[in-house]
Formats: structure tokens, C-alpha cells, sequence
């Protein structure tokens, strides 16, 4: 059985079809209309609803998370010990919530159909916020999509509802919900069971190793949005699924003298400030990574494990000399994150062994990331690059250099790294090491960029690099796009 709230309403499931998403369990299950299908990928925003959990900040004051997620993406079993807040919760004794007047009122909507999902995108950036800020504003709205109004008069509900904003039902509410979320907080490994598929939901890496070790068919489910996709877009089955989202030491980010552990269950949104901080380029790419409510559910442990030859942090992980832990019953390993990569979707990992987390050394002064997508925000990339280089006294003595959307997997350009290491650190050798890339890599064409293109992006961005050294006040590199 799992327990979530539905607002306030105390909701137990057991019988479920565990491939029902949060969308069509509101909808076909409890009537609740509002909530939206546009895509049913996560790239509208029609779908967003919003989930509270419990959360200790830096602090140790007790509170309520708010994050906004796409629904079409999100399993029921993933609300297990949790809030859900749709659209129909906002409305409280007769009275729009101030996030609704202020779409009223700034004139925000027009045919409607878009506006529950960006109503609840501006209620999670109410809660988030302490007062206006444009940034945040287009941040938590670039995951939702209008194609009547355009985006200024929902701007300007965003600057109004964080503007003085009055205090609402749940903050009334707050210290009741905290009470009963600690009530209904697991104590022992949940399960979705419709007779046919079943979903576990484990507490422990050692509930997880037994329970993979005893159903070595299951998918691993973390943030599901690259995996509800095969339910929501092919229409596949998942006969058994394993969610780790609840598993506490998979969700810790510990930070040492040399090093980051992360734990693979952690969501990217909460990778940022660790990483931002230790490389700016790895946090403005995050910031990149698809939408605000995709990043809340993602992980970045999900993002190695599909094996995604266009996945945007594995590049920069391999640059950085990443290492994974994986773990196999009471067995673990340790292997470079570069060599976790076979070929096309196929990894090293065995049968039953995941992820537990991820090792990130600390200290490269001269990291760098580039992405090259067509649109700015909420994209894939056609080419992603990073580029870590040691230079002592003008000569490089290390270099590691890797790509994705380049190759069948993302790929460390050990040619081009040859041509750098014992070379003096100029232009001749920059154009060196970009014919070199010829060598390491022959890219495809497909409907994001040409094989043509990618290569001289390649080349063009490592240039930009050697550029960006030299003179370190050019800050364009997260601007890139087609």
C-alpha cells in the first residue's frame, strides 16, 4: 500500500495499475479535469501540478517543499508519504487563490486550455520566492508552453502574485499538513499491486539491492521522465518497477576536501548549488537542462544510467574524472564514469547492480561547458562539450576532453586530448587538436543538426574555450544555441 495527501485528503492505494501516471489518476480516477494533457513528454506544461515534502533547510526549521512536476510524467507510487496539489485545490471558500487573480487580472489567459499548468507553475514560484524576481519568474515558466498569449502578461502575474503576497490556506495550514505528513511518513517498503504489474517502493539501498536482487527484470524508477515514456509515448508495459525516490542516502549530497558524493536518487535541481558552486559552468548548464519541472524529478543518477548518447551531464562528469559507485547486493564497485558507457545503450553495469551514487573530484580551475541546442531553453542537445585542462607554465600537462551527441555514447576525444598533453597552449596547437577531433569522432545526422555541423561545432567550441582562456571576462559560453 502507499499513502500520499490529495491536498488534505488522506488517500490509500493498493490496487493501482502501477503505469498510471498522476494526470490520468486525476483525471479518470477522481474527475479532477483541470489538470491538462497537451504532450504527455513533459514539454508543455499543461500537466503541472505541484508536491509538498517534508523538508529540513539549512536551519533545522521544519517545512514544507513545494516543487512543481509535470504529471504526465510522474507514477502514482512516486506520491507515496507525500502532497499533491492540482488546480482545483487552489480555489478556497469562494475565493481565487492570488496566483489565479493575478492571471485574471494581468490578463493571462486566453483559450485556457495552457492555464492550469502555468497557474501552478506561478503557485510553486509563490511559495519559492520572497519577492519579485524576472529571473526565477522565466525560469519556473519556461516548462510551459502558450501559443495564444504570448508570455508578457503572464510575466506580469508572476510579478504580482510574488509582490506582497498574502498569506493562503496552506500557510494557515502548514503545521497541520507537516503533522500529518510525519504520520503518514513510510516506515517499511510500499508496493502498487494490480495482479498483472507491481510497483516497490524501498526505504533502504538495502531494500533496493534485495529487492533487485530478487526481481532482476525490474525498471528502476527515480524521476521517470525518460522512463514514463515508454508508457505515455510507445505504450508499452512495465510489468514490475522498483522507485527509489524514497530511499534517503541516495538523495544525500555530502561535500569533501577533493571530492562530491552525490547520491544517484538526488534530483538535478537539488545538484545545482553543490556543483554551481564548485564549477559555474556545470550549474548555468543545469539551468539548461530541460524545464524547472523536469529538473525537479530527474535525477542525476537517472541521467547516466539511460545511457543517452545526447544526456547532458555525462559529458562533463567524464571531463571532470567522474567516478559511480554501483551496488550489488553487500557488493560495491568503483569505475570510472567513462568506462560505464559500452555502446549505443548498453553499459556495464550487470544484472541487478545500480547506481548508488556518484563521485565528483573538486579542483579544476580551467573546467568549462558548452551546450548547442536550437532553442536556448527546455532543449536537447545537438552537441554538448567540456574541456578540462592542466597548463603549468604555458604547457599542457593533463587534458580531458569529451562530447556527447557526437558518438554513440558520450566519449572522452583521447586524439585530441594527444594533441594537447606536452604542447605549448596556443593557437597552432588549438588547431591541431580541432582537426584531431576528425579523427575521434564521426557524428550522425539527424533532425537536430547535420554531421557537418556537428563536427564544426565541435571544433568551434573547443576554439571558444582556448578563447574564453585567454580573455576570461567573455562570458557566452551558455548562450550557445543553433
Amino acid at each position: 500500500m502507499i499513502q500520499f495527501l490529495l491536498n488534505q485528503e488522506l488517500r490509500s492505494e493498493h490496487a493501482l495499475d502501477p503505469n498510471l501516471t498522476v494526470l490520468n489518476y486525476l483525471r479518470e480516477h477522481l474527475g479532477k479535469s483541470g489538470t491538462k494533457e497537451g504532450c504527455a513528454s513533459g514539454d508543455c506544461g499543461a500537466c503541472t501540478v505541484v508536491v509538498g515534502e517534508l523538508h529540513v533547510d539549512e536551519q533545522g526549521i521544519e517545512q514544507i517543499r513545494y516543487r512543481s512536476l509535470n504529471s504526465c510524467l510522474t507514477f502514482v507510487s512516486s506520491l507515496h508519504g507525500k502532497q499533491l496539489i492540482s488546480v482545483e485545490d487552489l480555489k478556497h471558500q469562494g475565493q481565487l487563490h492570488s496566483v489565479q487573480q493575478a492571471m485574471v487580472e494581468c490578463h493571462g489567459s486566453q483559450c485556457g486550455f495552457c492555464t492550469p499548468g502555468f497557474v501552478m507553475s506561478l503557485f510553486a514560484l509563490q511559495k519559492n520566492s520572497d519577492a519579485p524576481d524576472s529571473q526565477k519568474a522565466h525560469e519556473a515558466l519556461a516548462g510551459n508552453l502558450c501559443r495564444c498569449t504570448g508570455y508578457r502578461p503572464i510575466l506580469a502575474a508572476a510579478e504580482q502574485a510574488c509582490c506582497n503576497k498574502p498569506a493562503d490556506q496552506f500557510d494557515s495550514r502548514e503545521a497541520q499538513t507537516i503533522a500529518r505528513l510525519k504520520a503518514i511518513a513510510p516506515t517499511q517498503t510500499g508496493e502498487l499491486n494490480s495482479g498483472d504489474k507491481r510497483c516497490l517502493v524501498p526505504l533502504t539501498v538495502a531494500d533496493l539491492a534485495d529487492l533487485y536482487d530478487a526481481y532482476p527484470q525490474a525498471r528502476l524508477l527515480a524521476g521517470g521522465t525518460d522512463l514514463a515514456l515508454e508508457v505515455t509515448q510507445f505504450h508499452r508495459t512495465l510489468p514490475v518497477m522498483i522507485y527509489v525516490g524514497n530511499i534517503a542516502e541516495m538523495k544525500r549530497i555530502e561535500a569533501f576536501d577533493d571530492r562530491l558524493e552525490i547520491g544517484a536518487a538526488t534530483a538535478l535541481s537539488d545538484c545545482y548549488t553543490a556543483l554551481h558552486h564548485e564549477y559555474p559552468d556545470f550549474g548555468d548548464l543545469l539551468h539548461r537542462f530541460a524545464s524547472l519541472q523536469i529538473r525537479n524529478q530527474g535525477t542525476l543518477g537517472g541521467n547516466i544510467g539511460n545511457a543517452s548518447p545526447i544526456g547532458d551531464s555525462p559529458p562533463l562528469l567524464i571531463a571532470l574524472g567522474a567516478q559511480i559507485v554501483l551496488c550489488k547486493g553487500d557488493v560495491r564497485r568503483t569505475l570510472a564514469l567513462e568506462d560505464y558507457f559500452i555502446d549505443y545503450r548498453v553499459t556495464a553495469r550487470q544484472d541487478s547492480e545500480f547506481i548508488e551514487k556518484i563521485i565528483v573530484p573538486k579542483g579544476h580551475t580551467l573546467f568549462r561547458a558548452y551546450k548547442v541546442s536550437k532553442r536556448l531553453d527546455d532543449d536537447i542537445s545537438a552537441v554538448c562539450a567540456a574541456f578540462n585542462l592542466k597548463i603549468d607554465n604555458g604547457v599542457i600537462s593533463e587534458a580531458r576532453v569529451a562530447f556527447g551527441g557526437m558518438a554513440a555514447t558520450p566519449k572522452r576525444a583521447k586524439s585530441c586530448e594527444a594533441v594537447l598533453v606536452g604542447a605549448t597552449w596556443n593557437a597552432a596547437t588549438v588547431e591541431k587538436a580541432c582537426a584531431a577531433l576528425a579523427e575521434d569522432f564521426t557524428p550522425l545526422s539527424d533532425f537536430r543538426a547535420s554531421k557537418e555541423y556537428r563536427l564544426l561545432s565541435a571544433q568551434n567550441l573547443l576554439r571558444k574555450y582556448f578563447i574564453e582562456l585567454q580573455t576570461p571576462h567573455i562570458e557566452t559560453r551558455v548562450t550557445a544555441y543553433v
